[in-house]
């Protein structure tokens, strides 16, 4: 098969992961800059163009979309969709996920847990907000925050106007959590791939830090997960029908809470930690896809 990897940069662990668990395969990659793509919209004969060349040879893609282009990733997945190109990423999962307010939504809609979040505004009250979550400390987070960065932890009130008045300067609206002092910096972060649960780590934040990211210096380890949560990461991607997702869930004294969906999660921590093969089981799920819209044909 000959299957896209949108992705802007070959340098890029997951990407390098991808192309060489689809090679191993005997598949023909390609690695595309999304960003670079030119869209046909056309009726009869919908189309994107890459360096001047057609992508209507392709048989899939893999979409690696960064938060900063998600509206332009989504419109991308989509036109190849048009063009009967198969995705494991939708371009309707890849932005219900990177929104963390809708998610939050569609999440407790269908009775699954997350810590207690209040959605605020520039002119919303600050001290009325704090109070709703229990008091300080009070996790603030941007709507589409990566790698732990547009996420702060407020101990009083001076912090929360300084990190609000910093965040409202890129948006307009940001999420306010509960801190859930019981997990202690860590948190577990779950890969899924076609509704199977591939590999699973422990991530732990250095001291001082409460930010279990690996980009910031956390120390991971694999773990056996839970019957119980399980179940809830089975849960997460049946409700936001994601096939590709990373899912970070948080240790409570209430039970395991969601903390985060990724529908473009990164690779390299996790197969580094847990040795398993989280490109090859995408590529199988990508097999598996072009393979049923063949038959469909």
């Amino acid at each position: 098969m000959n299957i896209g990897i949108l992705s802007r940069s070959t340098e890029l662990y997951s990407t390098r992961s991808l192309y060489k668990a689809g090679k191993r395969k005997g598949h023909t990659m390609h690695v595309i800059d999304h960003t670079r793509c030119s869209l046909v919209i056309d009726a009869e004969a919908p189309n994107i163009f890459y360096k001047s060349k057609p992508l209507d040879f392709l048989d899939a893609i893999i979409p690696r979309i960064g938060a900063s282009v998600t509206g332009l990733g989504a419109a991308v997945i989509n036109q190849f969709e048009l063009m009967g190109i198969v995705s494991p990423t939708s371009p309707e999962a890849l932005q219900l996920a990177r929104d963390k307010l809708r998610s939050f939504q569609t999440l407790v809609q269908n009775q699954v847990a997350v810590p207690k979040t209040i959605m605020i505004n520039p002119y919303g009250n600050l001290h009325d907000a704090v109070a709703q979550l229990g008091g300080f400390p009070v996790v603030v987070k941007m709507l589409e925050s990566t790698h732990g960065e547009g996420v702060e932890l407020a101990h009083n009130y001076w912090a929360l106007q300084r990190i609000t008045a910093d965040f409202f300067r890129d948006e307009d609206r940001l999420l306010m959590q509960e801190y859930i002092a019981e997990a202690r910096g860590a948190d577990t972060r779950v890969l899924v791939v076609d509704g199977q649960i591939i590999a699973s780590m422990r991530r732990q934040a250095k001291p001082g830090e409460f930010r279990s990211n690996l980009h910031r210096g956390a120390s991971s380890l694999a773990i056996q997960l839970k019957p119980e949560e399980e179940a809830l990461v089975k849960e997460v991607v049946k409700v936001l029908n994601i096939e590709v997702a990373g899912v970070d869930i948080l240790p409570s004294s209430k039970g395991p809470l969601v903390m985060e969906v990724n529908a473009s999660p990164g690779l390299e921590g996790i197969e580094g930690t847990t040795g398993k093969d989280v490109a090859g089981a995408i590529i199988r799920l990508v097999e598996r896809k072009v393979k049923a819209n063949n038959r469909k044909d």
